[in-house]
């Protein structure tokens, strides 16, 4: 478990430091901004959704911890190609795996963000892996803000 462990944080660094999807996304048709402010932590999320709810590109930008860099930049990833319905379901089974109500061994939509369920340990750092998909579910219900209080 502990290799396991090291494995987990060495992923969430790599996201951290090499993200991937940042920055503007031009032609985007969804956006939201979210933010922590109690961490200071801030997304914007960016997607550009076809007109039978695929979501085709996907981006974020903005600054936080590691963590919520790390958790947007695999949410995009895990989202791009994906329907709007798969990526509202992603979301709640990724706030249900923080909360302790989803086991990440189950069967699930997450993939490889099953790396942030030791986050569930931490309940200070639960805003922060979460505030990008506050943001995401904002943008695709056609909200504009979103915040973690």
């Amino acid at each position: 478990m502990t290799n396991m462990r090291a494995l987990y944080q060495e992923v969430i660094l790599d996201h951290n430091k090499n993200p991937r999807n940042f920055g503007t996304l031009e032609g985007a048709n969804r956006r939201a901004e979210g933010d922590n402010p109690l961490c200071g932590d801030n997304y914007r999320i960016f997607a550009l959704v076809d007109d039978e709810g695929i979501i085709q590109e996907v981006g974020f930008e903005g600054t936080g911890c590691a963590i919520s860099k790390a958790a947007a930049s695999m949410m995009t990833v895990r989202i791009k190609g994906k329907s709007v319905d798969e990526a509202k379901e992603m979301v709640a089974e990724f706030r249900a795996m923080l909360t302790g109500h989803l086991d990440p061994d189950d069967d699930h939509n997450l993939g490889h963000l099953k790396v942030f369920h030791g986050v569930s340990q931490l309940p200070q750092r639960v805003k922060c892996a979460v505030l990008p998909f506050h943001a995401l579910e904002a943008a695709l219900k056609g909200e504009e803000r979103t915040s973690t209080e």
